[in-house]
């Protein structure tokens, strides 16, 4: 057996704290893993006094050395250099009986990562080659909020390299993870990956890991370890900071070794002080072999959110709907913007879709008009999300608060940079896109929120993608639109679509997709309205014929009003003739414009309830 592994059988071992929070302490102005080359005695005295604290387990100082996270410095080129360099420090600062653990951080965290699974085990390979090949004792891999990627990344290792592997994930819940899944039966997971010790780090400090760990079963094949931060964080002065309590964590880490827990160190704002009172606490201790476990109390039956109203999924794949956009205004005089909802509702159109905020220009918030349309009309409210404006704890809470107001359907976009609208000054925020967006409200549809926790309530949201299909490669958006649906999107809203032959093309590119599709149509309002699609809006060209007929018309707006109808009808009857979907785009307020269309729709489709699929 490795001596690491060999030693943890019978004792318990202390590792470091953190490394970063001593160098930012010292004004480290770029990541802390670059010092490894830039200032190495600094790295190693931190290592020292460690060791000196008591740590019979240092880490290499190489957590945010991947690919990804040096790029934002302009050192992805040193990967290897940067970790070479730390196993050597490690090794120069460490004496005979210390052990040196090779440190590799997560890269899906709290925020959406684009990168595939196969990337991210790539680039941890390198990562991984380079400490074992530089003679680390094991490799730790922490803070690793996503459970698919741990594992995935433990049995790499594995099938590569005979060296213990120490893997922690961070959970933002005592309970769970933010998938839902109990955090004792991720750790399981984890231990049959093949990690030979298992565990959590960071996030919570020792009170709430002392929580956390009385919920874990102590694994049949592996040991536990545990890495809390200092404390809650706090902010003061501009700076991050946390409690000075190195005394309290020494107490709380004689608790945690009662709950099995074998390595034992600390995380973020952890110090040679805090370590040298662990050290302290938890002398002559020995390994728990058996525990009490403290069951998690789980709420089973979640209530269900009653919904009279068919959803628009269900409308769409059992008849011709139509839904219409009707832009929120941008002043506060609202008169108009409710008699043209009172119109559509008189129509029996099946609902109004409201922007968030679109081409990044403010209006009023659509949140705030869905609820009113809800307590005074009978025409649904689809209400658009978009991920520009609120960071993921804003998005959660309007998502919740879209709820409460029951308000189901919605519509999640990535949304328009701020730099196109009328405030180019204005913070983008894209913590997440809309794929990611999606994931969040599905969560809340199984009553789960993005800490694991219970919602106690089931949302019922359903949830429309967008779908452009004015592009020069349709297979490519066709392709994006698939991974939509692989998110849970019920079902697609398009751009507006300015020719039969696309209509067509689009409903050959898609029809073996198992989603309904709304077919965007806009009516062309004026020649100068005509010039600027085809010429300035991206991917929409029309025809040379149309062009002339709207100029052949430009002086007289009843007949370019009879042209404009005459062309949207065509596209309607070749809508119909493949979807079900109809989405009229209300063309700058006009709404005795959409009005026409939509009882033209309903003329010609009213003879048959047939379902277009």
């Amino acid at each position: 057996m490795n001596q690491l592994l060999d030693k943890l059988q019978n004792n318990i071992l202390v590792a470091d704290g953190a490394i970063g929070t001593i160098l930012y302490s010292e004004g480290l102005d770029t990541c802390p893993e670059a010092y490894n080359l830039t200032h190495p005695d600094k790295v190693e005295r931190i290592h020292r006094t460690y060791i000196e604290a008591g740590s019979d387990v240092i880490q290499t100082n190489t957590y945010g050395a991947n690919f990804e996270k040096l790029k934002v410095f302009g050192l992805e080129h040193k990967v290897k250099d940067i970790h070479q360099a730390a196993v050597d420090i490690a090794k120069k600062a460490a004496n005979d009986e210390t052990f040196i653990l090779g440190t590799v951080g997560g890269f899906r965290g709290i925020k959406q990562e684009d990168l595939e699974l196969s990337s991210i085990q790539y680039h941890t390979e390198i990562q991984v080659a380079t400490l074992v090949e530089a003679g680390v004792d094991g490799i730790l891999f922490e803070t690793y909020y996503d459970l698919e990627e741990l594992t995935n990344i433990i049995k790499a290792t594995k099938r590569k390299y005979d060296i213990p592997v120490i893997a922690q994930l961070t959970a933002l819940n005592t309970n769970y993870l933010r998938n839902g899944t109990e955090i004792n039966d991720a750790l399981q997971q984890v231990a049959e990956s093949g990690a030979d010790i298992v565990g959590l780090n960071c996030h919570h400090g020792p009170h709430h890991m002392q929580q956390s760990f009385s919920h874990i079963e102590l694994p049949n094949h592996a040991f536990l370890s545990c890495y809390p931060n200092a404390s809650l964080l706090d902010i003061e002065n501009s700076k991050f900071k946390y409690s000075d309590n190195a005394a309290y964590f020494g107490k709380v880490a004689e608790q945690l070794i009662n709950e099995g827990v074998r390595l034992i160190g600390g995380c973020c704002g952890t110090t040679p002080e805090h370590i040298q009172y662990i050290k302290s606490s938890i002398s002559g201790l020995k390994p728990v072999s058996e525990k009490n476990v403290v069951p998690i109390t789980k709420y089973i039956n979640q209530k269900e959110q009653s919904s009279k109203k068919q959803n628009l999924t269900s409308k769409v794949k059992s008849r011709p709907t139509i839904i219409v956009e009707l832009d929120t205004p941008k002043h506060l005089d609202t008169d108009l913007f409710f008699r043209n909802i009172k119109k559509l509702d008189d129509a029996d159109i099946d609902a109004v879709t409201l922007a968030d905020n679109s081409l990044a220009t403010v209006r009023i918030s659509n949140v705030a008009a869905a609820s009113i349309i809800k307590q005074r009309f009978d025409i649904e409210p689809l209400v658009h999300i978009t991920c520009r404006d609120r960071n993921l704890i804003g998005l959660q809470s309007h998502l919740l608060g879209l709820s409460l107001l029951n308000i189901n359907e919605i519509l999640t976009i990535t949304g328009d940079p701020s730099k196109i609208g009328h405030l180019p000054g204005a913070t983008n925020v894209y913590d997440v896109n809309s794929k990611g967006l999606t994931e969040i409200a599905l969560r809340f549809n199984r009553g789960i929120n993005t800490d694991g926790d219970a919602l106690k309530t089931k949302t019922n949201f359903n949830i429309a993608g967008a779908f452009d299909p004015n592009v020069r490669k349709l297979d490519g958006a066709v392709r994006r639109l698939e991974k939509k649906l692989e998110s849970g999107t019920h079902y697609f809203i398009t751009q507006p679509v300015y020719s039969k032959e696309k209509i067509k093309e689009v409903y050959e590119a898609t029809k073996h997709i198992d989603a309904p599709l709304f077919i965007g149509v806009m009516p062309v309002t004026s020649y100068n309205n005509a010039l600027f699609l085809h010429n300035e809006v991206p991917g929409i060209k029309l025809s040379e014929d149309i062009l002339a007929q709207f100029e052949a018309v430009k002086d007289d707006k009843v007949k370019t009003k009879e042209l404009s109808i005459k062309l949207s009808k065509e596209l309607i009857d070749t809508v119909h003739e493949y979807f079900n979907g109809l989405y009229l785009i209300t063309p700058f307020q006009k709404v005795d414009y959409t009005l026409e269309l939509a009882n033209y729709s309903k003329s010609i489709t009213s003879t048959t309830q047939e379902a277009i699929l």
